[in-house]
């Protein structure tokens, strides 16, 4: 099933689809393995920044390889694609899907790069997500005055844009929390009723499992998860290498690959509702 078709009809069931980023061969199979013990969906997803540490046809074809030997139901999406050139060399590498990420531009300018990407995605029918609102990325600030999605910018943005997915800005951030997030479901609900598009929710890392669930049910469908697949796998490293004279590291990364694993395992449990 094309993945514009499964999260529309994951939002109708008012479940989610986990989207999880990996960073090398050990994140990837912890993810694969917790997704095909659990017999779930996944999006495997790649920024920039792995693709220039990977390769990009490395990374396409270690994703590609795992989901079938892992008799995984997947799709590769682009995260946070900051290029219409980006976005069209993963659109000819064959992905699924690819974010442009104009959140950051004026209204105008977003919805102008967000119209080209779309335009050159129809050719191969693949899903398009696109940003609109501030979710703080790593390093900036978590707060800023009027950073959440508006629902008028929204209905525009979509209406203008024909995109297949919104990340929305409902107080969420890139990275870990000094305090619990408290995201804001008042607007959410009204997002969902006034925009008809698939919704996604970034910043998933850290978010308690009862405020997920719960935007779930008002909307959201895809649910990403980054930083703490790569704190869990880098801390579990740190704790095992600590003192440790064993340099054979095909000994050293299953334990951290099973770290990873655990984890999606636990988001996977409460992104599907089981």
């Amino acid at each position: 099933m094309m993945l514009k078709q499964k999260m529309r009809l994951l939002t109708e069931q008012k479940k989610g689809l986990l989207a999880t980023n990996f960073y090398n061969l050990e994140t990837l199979q912890g993810v694969l393995k917790a997704a095909s013990e659990l017999r779930q969906p996944l999006i495997l997803q790649l920024t920039n920044s792995s693709i220039s540490y990977m390769g990009l046809n490395t990374a396409v074809c270690m994703a590609r390889t795992g989901l079938k030997e892992y008799g995984v139901e997947g799709w590769l999406h682009l995260d946070h694609g900051n290029s219409v050139e980006l976005a069209q060399a993963c659109l000819d590498a064959g992905f699924d899907s690819v974010m442009i990420d104009g959140s950051e531009l004026r209204l105008d300018e977003n919805i102008k790069i967000t119209k080209e990407v779309v335009k050159r995605a129809a050719a191969y029918n693949v899903n398009v997500e696109a940003e609109l609102g501030y979710v703080a990325k790593l390093g900036q600030a978590h707060a800023k005055m009027n950073g959440f999605t508006q629902v008028a910018e929204a209905v525009i943005f979509v209406e203008e844009t024909g995109i297949d997915a919104l990340a929305v800005a409902i107080g969420t951030a890139h990275g870990f929390y000094k305090e619990e997030p408290n995201l804001q479901f008042d607007l959410l609900t009204d997002i969902h009723a006034q925009v008809g598009t698939i919704l996604v929710l970034h910043g998933g890392s850290g978010v308690p499992a009862n405020q997920l669930q719960q935007a779930i049910s008002l909307g959201i469908c895809k649910v990403n998860l980054a930083t703490e697949i790569k704190n869990i796998f880098m801390k579990t490293l740190q704790s095992i290498l600590r003192n440790n004279e064993e340099i054979d590291l095909r000994k050293v990364f299953p334990v951290a690959t099973h770290s990873v694993t655990q984890l999606v395992k636990e988001k996977l449990q409460i992104v599907q509702n089981n």
